[in-house]
This record gives C-alpha cells, sequence and structure tokens, in this order.
C-alpha cells in the first residue's frame, strides 16, 4: 500500500504505465482457489468438473448424470438429482449450528437498520412460504415480486423457492406497464409489492404504480402489500389485497417443510429486453444455476462464511439474484443490503457502511466507480477501508483508468479486482480472472472461466488471431445458463443459438451478441454489443473502445459516443463527456480527449463533436440511453423520456448542441 505521504500525482504517473498487475502473495495464500492447474483440471474432466460445484450444495437425491445433451441445444444438468434452493439458502446452516450467525445486514436510506441471523431469516422465510400457501401458491405457479430493496424482498424469493413456486422479479423502478406485460407473460396471479420506499430522502409512492399496472393484468390477481413507509405514505388495501405483517402475524412460528425440486424444475423467471421490443422469460432451473452462483461466489468472489460481503446491484436484476441472495446466502456469509443511492445524504455514504460493516467484499458497476471518480477520492480517503479484501465490476466493461482509480482508491493497491463479464442468460460469471491466480489486466476483464469455452469468431465462426476483433460465442454449455425463454422455444433458439450452427452437424454455439477481441495470454476484452457500433466511412468503431479513449484523459469522468448522421461520413462520431470535480469542459480539455482518442485509435475515430454535460441520460438502472444520445446527434424526435431516471437532462443536452 502506498504511503501516506506518496503525493496523488506522482501515484496516477506510476500507475498510467503500469499494465499488470499481481495479487498479494498474503491474497493468495488465503484464497478459495488459488492453484492454476484447475484450468487444465477442468479442461480434462469436462463435464465432470462442474461436480465440484454441485459438492457446494445439499441434495436431497443425488443426481445420476452431470450433462443430459441429448436434446442440444436444450441441455439439462445434474439429471436426476432433487434438491430445494431455500434449504440449501437457510436450513442446512442452521442444522450445521450456524443458526445465531448474521445472513443479511440491511440498511435504509435513511440509516434504519435490520438485521437477520440464519435462523431468524428462516423462521420470516417459513412464515411466509405459510403465507403463500394460505392464498392458494402451488408448486409451479409463477409469483410475481414488485419489491424495491427491503429484507422482504429475499424473504419472499426464498418463501417461493421453498414451495416450489418460481419467482419473477420486477425491477421496482420499471413502469406499471412493465409490471403488467411481465406479469401477463408469466401467466402470474400472483403479486407481492409495496405501499412505497425512499429515493434520496423522499418517499415514493409504489402502490399507486403496482395497482395501474393490475387494471391491465389479465384474469384475477390477489396482492400482498409490504407497509414500508408507516405514517410517512396513507395507502388502502383493495378487493383481493392484503397486508404483510398481518399475514405473516397469523402464521408466526408456522413451520413449512421445504419442496424437493428436480434439478431441472424451475427456480425463477427473469425478464430481460429483447430485440424486437417484447420482454423474454430467461429460465433458470434449481440445480444447474444454484450451483453455478455457488461455485462462482465461492472461486472468483472469494467468498467465506465469516465474511462480511456486499453487493451493491438491486436484486431486480440478475446480478442481486445471484450475487446478493442465492451465491452467497448457499455459502452461509453475511449479505449486505441497501435501500438507497451511493451519494445521498453525501457523496461517501457507501465508504460510510464499508466502515462501519467491517466490508470483506465489494461488488458494484463500473457506472458507479466513474461516479466515485468523479466526486473525488477525498470521500473514500475520510474512511477506514482496509477491512476490503476484494473488489469486482459488474454490468459493462470498466476502462483502466476507472480500473486504477478503483484499485487505488478504494482498494488502498492491496485488493485484487475481479472484472466480470456474464449476463442475465448466463446466470454468473462467464469471462474473469481468478482472483488468486496470475495477473490482473486492466481494461480486460480476463480469460474464461475453467470449463467456460468462450472463444473470439470471426463473421464465418473460425477464430481470430491475437489483437483481432470479433464476436464472442461460447462453444460448451455450463451449469448456469438458461434453459429456455419461457414459453417461447422458438424464440430461445433463433436468438441464441443460430449465428454459427451447423444444423447437419448438430453442434450448437451461444452467441451473446458481444464483440471482443483476445491477447496472446487468452485474456478477453469485452469492446460491448455488436450493435454498438459505429460506421464512419466504411470503418466499422466500437463504442467501448472510443469511450475507453476518452475516459483515459485526465479531467474525464465519464463518456458516452454515439453515432450521428454525417453528409460525408455516412455516420461520424459524437462524445457525450461528463468532466471530473474540480475541471471545466474547456477547449482545451477538448483537443486533449481528441488527441487522445486519435492517439488510441486513430484519426477515423475522431470525434465530430464534443458534448460537455453535467449528467447523461440513465435509464433507472443506471444504464446510458444511448438511442436518445443518436437522436440529438442525428436532430430527430427525442420521443417520450418518461421511463429515465433524469429526463431533464435530454432537452439540456439537445439545447447544448443546436447551440441555444
Amino acid at each position: 500500500m502506498s504511503g501516506d505521504d506518496d503525493p496523488p500525482v506522482e501515484l496516477e504517473a506510476r500507475l498510467a504505465d503500469q499494465e499488470t498487475f499481481e495479487p498479494s502473495a498474503e491474497f493468495v495464500s488465503q484464497a478459495n482457489v488459488s492453484d492454476p492447474a484447475i484450468y487444465d483440471e477442468f479442461e480434462q474432466n469436462w463435464p465432470e468438473c462442474w461436480e465440484r460445484a454441485a459438492d457446494l450444495l445439499s441434495w436431497d437425491q443425488e443426481y445420476d448424470t452431470v450433462l443430459d445433451d441429448g436434446n442440444k441445444p436444450f441441455y439439462e444438468w445434474f439429471t436426476g438429482g432433487e434438491l430445494n434452493a431455500s434449504a440449501n439458502c437457510l436450513d442446512r446452516h442452521v442444522e450445521e449450528g450456524r443458526g445465531d450467525e448474521l445472513a443479511i445486514q440491511w440498511e435504509g436510506e435513511l440509516g434504519d437498520t435490520r438485521e437477520f441471523t440464519y435462523s431468524e431469516l428462516l423462521r420470516e422465510v417459513e412464515e411466509f412460504a405459510a403465507v403463500l400457501g394460505d392464498l392458494g401458491v402451488r408448486e409451479d405457479d409463477v409469483v410475481t415480486l414488485y419489491l424495491p430493496m427491503i429484507p422482504e424482498l429475499p424473504i419472499a424469493m426464498l418463501a417461493c423457492a421453498r414451495i416450489g413456486a418460481p419467482h419473477s422479479v420486477v425491477f421496482a423502478g420499471f413502469s406499471a406497464d412493465a409490471l403488467a406485460t411481465r406479469m401477463n407473460a408469466a401467466d402470474s396471479d400472483h403479486l407481492v409489492t409495496c405501499d412505497g420506499y425512499y429515493r434520496r430522502g423522499d418517499a415514493l409512492d409504489h402502490k399507486e404504480k403496482a395497482d395501474e399496472g393490475l387494471e391491465s393484468v389479465t384474469g384475477d390477481t390477489t396482492t400482498v402489500v409490504v407497509d414500508r413507509l408507516g405514517d410517512e405514505l396513507d395507502h388502502s388495501l383493495g378487493e383481493d389485497q392484503y397486508d404483510y405483517d398481518d399475514l405473516v402475524a397469523e402464521q408466526e412460528g408456522a413451520s413449512v417443510d421445504p419442496v424437493s425440486r428436480d434439478a431441472e424444475d424451475m427456480l425463477f423467471l427473469m425478464y430481460t429486453s429483447g430485440t424486437t421490443g417484447e420482454p423474454k422469460g430467461v429460465k433458470h432451473t434449481t440445480g444447474g444455476y444454484l450451483s453455478y452462483a455457488a461455485w462462482t461466489s465461492h472461486a472468483v468472489l472469494d467468498v467465506e462464511p465469516d465474511d462480511t460481503y456486499w453487493c451493491a446491484a438491486d436484486i431486480g436484476w440478475i446480478t442481486g439474484h445471484s450475487y446478493i441472495v442465492y451465491g452467497p446466502l448457499a455459502l452461509g456469509t453475511t449479505s449486505v443490503m441497501y435501500e438507497g443511492t451511493p451519494d445521498y445524504p453525501e457523496k461517501d455514504r457507501l465508504w460510510e457502511l464499508v466502515e462501519d460493516y467491517g466490508v470483506d467484499i465489494f461488488y458494484t458497476a463500473p457506472t458507479a466507480i466513474r461516479a466515485f471518480m468523479k466526486w473525488g477520492q477525498d470521500y473514500p480517503k475520510e474512511h477506514d477501508l482496509s477491512s476490503l479484501r476484494l473488489l469486482g465490476t459488474v454490468g459493462e466493461p470498466i476502462n483502466p483508468r476507472a480500473w486504477k482509480w478503483y484499485y487505488t482508491h478504494i482498494g488502498g493497491e492491496e485488493c485484487p479486482i475481479v472484472d466480470t463479464w456474464w449476463q442475465t442468460e448466463t446466470g454468473g460469471m462467464m469471462i474473469t480472472t481468478l482472483p488468486g491466480i496470475g495477473e490482473m489486466k486492466p481494461g480486460s476483464a480476463g480469460p474464461p472461466l475453467p470449463g467456460i469455452d468462450a472463444r473470439i469468431v470471426d463473421s464465418g465462426g473460425e477464430e481470430v488471431g491475437a489483437g483481432d476483433a470479433g464476436y464472442l460465442t461460447v462453444d460448451n454449455p455450463w451449469p448456469g445458463m438458461l434453459r429456455t425463454l419461457y414459453n417461447n422455444d422458438e424464440r430461445f433458439l433463433e436468438e441464441y443459438w443460430r449465428e454459427y450452427s451447423d444444423p447437419d452437424a448438430d453442434e450448437w454455439v451461444y452467441f451473446p451478441e458481444d464483440g471482443a477481441k483476445i491477447d496472446s495470454d487468452g485474456y478477453i476484452t469485452i469492446l460491448g454489443r455488436v450493435d454498438d457500433v459505429i460506421n464512419v466511412s466504411g470503418h466499422r468503431l466500437g463504442t467501448m473502445e472510443i469511450e475507453s479513449a476518452i475516459v483515459g484523459t485526465e479531467g474525464v469522468a465519464e463518456a458516452a459516443v454515439v453515432g450521428g448522421d454525417h453528409d460525408l461520413k455516412g455516420e461520424a462520431v459524437y462524445a457525450y463527456v461528463i468532466v471530473e470535480d474540480g475541471y471545466e469542459g474547456s477547449d482545451e480539455l477538448r483537443e486533449r480527449i481528441i488527441e487522445g482518442v486519435e492517439e488510441a485509435i486513430g484519426p477515423i475515430a475522431r470525434p465530430e463533436e464534443v458534448v460537455f454535460t453535467p449528467e447523461l441520460p440513465k435509464t433507472r438502472s443506471g444504464k446510458i440511453m444511448r438511442r436518445l444520445l443518436e437522436d440529438i446527434a442525428s436532430g430527430n424526435d427525442l420521443g417520450d423520456t418518461s421511463t429515465l431516471r433524469n429526463p431533464d437532462v435530454v432537452d439540456d443536452i439537445a439545447a447544448q448542441v443546436r447551440g441555444d
């Protein structure tokens, strides 16, 4: 770790030229996985190698086959086996005498806290499982959960799993229409929601939105409403609507045995965006998904039972499913949940929580890290972050400058960083370094995990050479993979398995629609979605590569690059840039940005315009809405912006581009 007298400027300069980083000997000595031979072992013993993941779970009935590939690509894992996800996350830890250990540490935005030991969480889950049974929920019924980051969300998930009812979590920031669409698509007639929740100190009415969505749900529905806000927000219950606390009180002390589920029985549905505009119901199953979430939590996140682990995501997304609920609780660790935003009431809120709870492992998104950079290093400096052992990133590629800032100012140059690539459909991490093995390369996710046959290929399906860009594919199945799209096998085949398949050869390749490149060490750099490219004078340029070059410029906190109409080039590069605190969007900075892009990629990628803005238009999940930025660049009608977290910024950016 650098000394307190190490000048920040010298430190930044030293790190700027460093291209690889090694985990410390201290970290390697305690890591769950530290033997490089694991890569060869998995390759030589595939698919039986995945027994290692299944061994992390308790099975009611042992499986007889690791992988059944008799109906490609509808692969099945651990066939013949039976288990229950709720029992694996709760009962077995209590039975092992660990019931008094902390399972969930929850902090509300206003500073209120709730703690659940494994015994307490089991009691809560059993009582709500009894509630669901009394309301008529039966095995294989889909229960929709439309809840923010409050403890009742994981309680409801585990209660559903306990009785064999798949859950479908809808992100609380989604609209009433999105709720209705997902309930109808899932044939779900049971909803668990709440009166409201806090955001930046304000009490938001969530039930009004839920009620609006229910008006468009076909068939009769039963709704359970959690009272989160108390006297802060009055709410009334309509027909077939019940108060959560009242129902649970009636089941006090209830005992509900976990239903033994086949390994291939559905654990949950997760709806994700589709190319046609209709959301896709990704189906994940009990045995393969849970074993993979547990194994990646163990091997990549280095989670141990005595850790305090914090994934700063929302359970409404797959990251929260796998790495707040199922993976960590299956391993018996303490999982931190936080209701609020990183900058309320102050920009040091996350670091305050890391210090207060002695967090060992912290897993967040590059979007958040870029915000931390913009706010400056003084905020983390105010807190003792020495408890941290490992850092992680998820959701999008992280550029080298942000990686190094994270490594330095949050990890104190001592914590390895796992830069993880994966998707809703993969169920868990696919490409990343194992933190106890080998080196890290800022900007590169790393090699495929052991047992994952990820390749970079050209348009004909042939592997590209080192340094060349191509399409990311996965050539062998893995336990955490989606099984199909709910009630839509045909779309499952069309969207994921047709690009590089030869039907006559019975060979199937998973195509996640991401572009990537690979280096001579087998490390993969994700370049972004294959449709996130700009065609400038016939040259296809990846937006992520240009954005990375821009953010590599001193003074830049975040950037979004899009293509805009151009009379001569067809498309031109437009860059929207947020500067760090203490910097201004000057002509001098604009020139340095342009020079940086030309040096990193070439003159062909030179931005036509660099627009400085205090914010970028983002969805409620934090994703940049590049479509709107494209419309601004091309002078098109902007359409509906109401789904944005910050809709006002769109008009401000458009006015600046027009020169108003």
